[in-house]
């Protein structure tokens, strides 16, 4: 059976440069940054060069700026609470897409429960945020405006300049998530004027167990993990040295080889969307279409009249890899609170996947899927009571509607007032 990864937003595999680098840092060059003998600086002096790789990858004036977490969830809870309790004197307000990942949605609501406020800007039907939405929810008290580069479940890319732009008018940091695009957009801390920012390296095949967080020498933090002075004193604990090394090596390569790998990809998404779209009816993109206002790896779809955890399933049975929903919510089956805030139907929510690419898939790969998935939303909906309800007129499509039926949430809300009689 042919085996096809199309889940790369969750982790990439590690590059062999990358585990050759990391390798002696295991064996060998195994002593403690916090030592002052040899073994302590041979260690400080590979922690100072991974720092230099990853400020060079998102365009930071200098390594010092950089500091290590153990993985992108860490770096958005010490960005978003560290700066809330920093700057908690001046006002206990924060600003955030209704769309941004987990990590940073519940740390908004841990600090809540504490006494701060947050106001959640909407965005468009494609997930983009509204600027004026955003102007205006920003007030005097405000400490700090959250907003992703790229969405984690849609796709969608942001406007950072004007988003920047905007809060430096309004002389408010800004917090940029970057775990959905480091290593496959071009980043640009100085041109966003980014007060912080944050990714993992394990997206663009580095080694899980490390994270990063840009913090920019006039932003104010304080730590969330006490305990030693690493890190400036802003994260205690002993460096992850392996995973710190082979980061730095996957975003050296990464800043090398971005315009290669994106056109790579690229032609994959279109080709595997419109393959897709041809060969499987009633079946939507959401977010953007393939080309400037979405990343190219990403494709979010909602194939209607089936749900997306029965697709999920069969995909993997026949060797291709998907998830259905972010990577940190999805083994709880719930409906992505993105595709909430798009406004999209409840049906088409459930019937959800995420296709992500990567640089090893091939056009091969693309259409062993295209031919497998049209077979798999067949079968399941030869299964589906919804699709027989659809096919007799009593529900309707919402993608392309006959006028025969009523919608499925039309429908459902009533089915459930009688059974409430």
């Amino acid at each position: 059976m042919r085996q096809v990864f199309l889940d790369h937003q969750s982790s990439t595999p590690v590059l062999p440069e990358v585990f050759d680098a990391m390798r002696p840092y295991f064996t060998e060059y195994f002593g403690n940054a916090s030592s002052l003998h040899q073994h302590g600086l041979r260690v400080r002096d590979a922690l100072k060069r991974a720092r230099q790789q990853m400020a060079s990858l998102i365009g930071a004036e200098s390594e010092e700026e950089i500091y290590f977490t153990s993985d992108g969830t860490e770096s958005s809870n010490l960005a978003i609470k560290g700066a809330a309790y920093a700057n908690e004197r001046k006002g206990k307000h924060l600003v955030i897409s209704a769309t941004e990942h987990p990590s940073v949605m519940n740390s908004l609501e841990f600090l809540e429960k504490q006494g701060w406020t947050c106001t959640r800007v909407g965005v468009t039907p494609q997930g983009t945020i509204r600027l004026d939405e955003l102007e205006a929810a920003i007030t005097p008290q405000t400490v700090l405006v959250a907003v992703h580069h790229v969405n984690h479940d849609i796709g969608t890319i942001q406007p950072m300049r004007e988003v920047g732009q905007l809060c430096a008018a309004k002389n408010v940091p800004l917090y940029v998530d970057c775990e959905a695009s480091a290593g496959w957009l071009p980043i640009d801390v100085k041109e966003w004027g980014a007060a912080m920012v944050s990714f993992s390296p394990h997206r663009f095949y580095g080694p899980k167990g490390v994270g990063v967080l840009y913090r920019n020498r006039k932003a104010r933090i304080v730590s969330v993990i006490h305990g030693g002075v690493q890190e400036g004193g802003r994260r205690a604990g002993t460096e992850n040295i392996p995973a710190i090394v082979g980061g730095g090596v996957a975003a050296e390569i990464a800043q090398e080889r971005l315009s290669q790998r994106v056109a790579h990809v690229a032609p994959l998404q279109k080709r595997l969307w419109e393959g897709l779209k041809l060969n499987v009816p009633y079946i939507q993109l959401n977010g953007p279409e393939p080309g400037p206002h979405r990343i190219s790896t990403n494709l979010n779809l909602s194939t209607e009249f089936i749900e997306g955890e029965g697709q999920l399933l069969l995909c993997d049975m026949n060797g291709i890899s998907v998830a259905s929903g972010s990577s940190c919510v999805s083994k709880s089956l719930k409906i992505s609170h993105v595709l909430g805030a798009i406004g999209l139907d409840h049906a088409l929510a459930q019937g959800n996947i995420i296709m992500t690419l990567g640089k090893a898939n091939t056009e091969a790969d693309i259409d062993y899927v295209v031919e497998t998935f049209a077979k798999i939303a067949s079968k399941l909906r030869g299964m589906s009571p919804m699709w027989d309800e659809f096919e007799h007129g009593v529900i309707d499509s919402v993608i392309a509607p006959t006028g025969r039926g009523k919608s499925f949430s039309q429908h459902a809300a009533e089915v459930s007032g009688k059974s409430a009689h």
